[in-house]
């Protein structure tokens, strides 16, 4: 096969193969198509092409897969701080109702709920309590509110709250917000409720948080009367560290602090970060906690609802998951939980909520996801015994009780940061957009010995081919359709010419002399005289001058 001279490569067109591969910058084309006939050589330089390509192509979809699968890393850094926000601290006394705020019309309504008392046990009980019998013209009133009763009867902080110092400053009870937990009546310091402004810290250790010294009144604890579920044989108060965004769960999550001592509880911030699907399954949607008759999911994550709404909190989904179970199994809400739902009464406590939230939350039956950024603090707890002798005698004078009174009744609550630096659990994606066009970009440089620019290149190459052999085919049919009716037109108007010409016999074609050596009638018979058919002779004159 001879080699195309020089003229003959230069008007090859641009989408011819060889064009394009001696001039592409994909390494070993050139080679596969270049000019001559198929040698050895040029199979092996396509047998090395074809390889190479296949080894890069499993590259990539290797590396397309494993991004596909969404891997995500997680870090753990230490940061320091200048000052940092102190926690929201829950209190709440063990016993949920002071025996001195109760009525015989609570006994009637809630004793057989909340202590287990039968009607006819009432008088005994009153008298446990020290208190008169039922007059015999006792008339229980129509209804009965368990939030009313929990606010009325519960302890107050306004008793218990001995002494307060935050950073060293006196604090009070305008300093805490009451809040209903499963354990009644609580109070949260620090909550930012309403707009308060957080309160902060710029130093660590004890003597810069929070330091209260209480009184858990266990005078006023009630009778144990019998072995139900909502009796407590503790005494002392239940704490929970938490941050704002999230409501306190204290009843699970809370740790308890004994009379007789003071407890340091040594806290680091921690602040974590999840993401989001599909590399996570972290959620940053806010809970609806009121009550769907027909919900799709009752026990999912609740779905977005119009108006202004807390941020989520894992505390929060599941306080309004339980509160929809509730509300779906007993058509009411136990008096801690959000929503609308009406507050259940003493006997739907005793024969449905108690039991249904039970028994969701020993089968763990909501499913919420954790948030995408959340604070938890890590807490150290350390304690010793208080008061002295000699301190005892003190607080005695001080607060007009007796020295066995300040000794089985007084604590003292220190929670302070061990340190102005914090820990970040942070989530990220383990292989980025970035990072698999970079592993694409090196593997298709190592086997094929391409870049972007080559993949412009090819595009460019098949670009030609498509106006040439695709486009230029219609072109080319389209031309040739207008030359033939070109072509056409050009012998109509050279016959029409035959009568255009004013001095000359116009006949009709048929009636033209024929030359004999160019008729074939003529040929085939031998030579004769072509005799014109006079009468369809016309003859066109000049008109004489007048």
């Amino acid at each position: 096969m001879k080699t195309p001279s020089g003229p003959e490569e230069a008007r090859r067109p641009a989408s011819d193969i060889r064009v394009f591969a001696s001039s592409c910058t994909l390494h070993g084309l050139g080679h596969v198509f270049g000019p001559g006939r198929l040698t050895p050589r040029r199979g092996l330089w396509a047998v090395a092409v074809l390889l190479s390509l296949a080894a890069f192509l499993y590259q990539v979809e290797e590396r397309v897969r494993y991004y596909g699968e969404f891997h995500h890393e997680t870090a753990l850094d230490e940061r320091e701080s200048h000052q940092l926000t102190f926690p929201a601290v829950t209190l709440c006394n063990i016993n949920p109702l002071r025996r001195s705020r109760l009525t015989p019309n609570d006994l009637h309504w809630a004793g057989p709920a909340l202590l287990g008392l039968e009607p006819t046990e009432h008088a005994a009980f009153l008298r446990a309590l020290g208190r008169p019998p039922t007059s015999p013209g006792f008339m229980p009133s129509p209804t009965f509110d368990m939030a009313r009763l929990y606010a009325r009867a519960g302890h107050t902080l306004e008793d218990m709250l001995l002494d307060c110092r935050y950073r060293g400053q006196p604090c009070g009870p305008e300093n805490f917000t009451a809040i209903f937990t499963r354990m009644g009546q609580c109070y949260t310091f620090n909550s930012g409720a309403n707009g308060a402004e957080l309160l902060t810290t710029p130093k660590g250790g004890a003597g810069n948080g929070l330091e209260v010294m209480l009184d858990v009144q266990e005078d006023e604890y009630l009778p144990v009367w019998k072995d139900v579920e909502e009796t407590p044989f503790e005494v002392g108060i239940r704490v929970q560290i938490h941050s704002q965004e999230e409501p306190p769960i204290i009843d699970q999550l809370g740790f308890g602090v004994a009379p007789g001592y003071q407890t340091f509880v040594s806290c680091q911030k921690q602040q974590l970060s999840f993401l989001p699907a599909p590399w996570g399954d972290c959620s940053s949607r806010s809970q609806d906690p009121d009550f769907d008759s027909e919900p799709s999911d009752p026990l999912g994550p609740p779905g977005p609802t119009p108006g202004p709404r807390p941020p989520y909190s894992l505390m929060g989904c599941r306080l309004a998951c339980e509160t929809r179970y509730v509300a779906r199994k007993c058509g009411c809400r136990m008096m801690h939980m959000p929503g609308g739902a009406p507050v259940c009464s003493p006997q739907q406590y005793k024969d449905c909520a108690n039991p249904a939230l039970d028994a969701m939350l020993r089968k763990d039956a909501c499913t919420c996801p954790n948030p995408c950024a959340s604070t938890r603090y890590a807490k150290e707890l350390s304690m010793v015994r208080m008061p002295s002798r000699p301190a005892t005698r003190y607080l005695a004078r001080k607060y007009n009780r007796s020295e066995a009174y300040i000794v089985d009744n007084v604590l003292v609550l220190d929670i302070f940061f061990e340190a102005l630096n914090y820990e970040t659990v942070e989530q990220k994606k383990a292989y980025e957009v970035s990072e698999l066009l970079g592993d694409i970009g090196g593997q298709m440089g190592l086997f094929i010995g391409a870049s972007l620019l080559t993949i412009l290149e090819i595009l460019d190459y098949l670009c030609e081919v498509f106006r040439d052999r695709v486009l230029g085919y219609f072109w080319n049919r389209k031309r040739s359709q207008k030359h033939s009716q070109k072509h056409s037109s050009t012998n109509l108007a050279s016959h029409t010419s035959l009568c255009r010409h004013q001095d000359s016999v116009c006949l009709p074609p048929h009636l033209l002399p024929r030359h004999t050596a160019l008729d074939p009638m003529s040929v085939s018979s031998g030579p004769h005289l072509a005799i014109l058919d006079m009468p369809s002779l016309h003859i066109t004159l000049p008109s004489a001058p007048q």
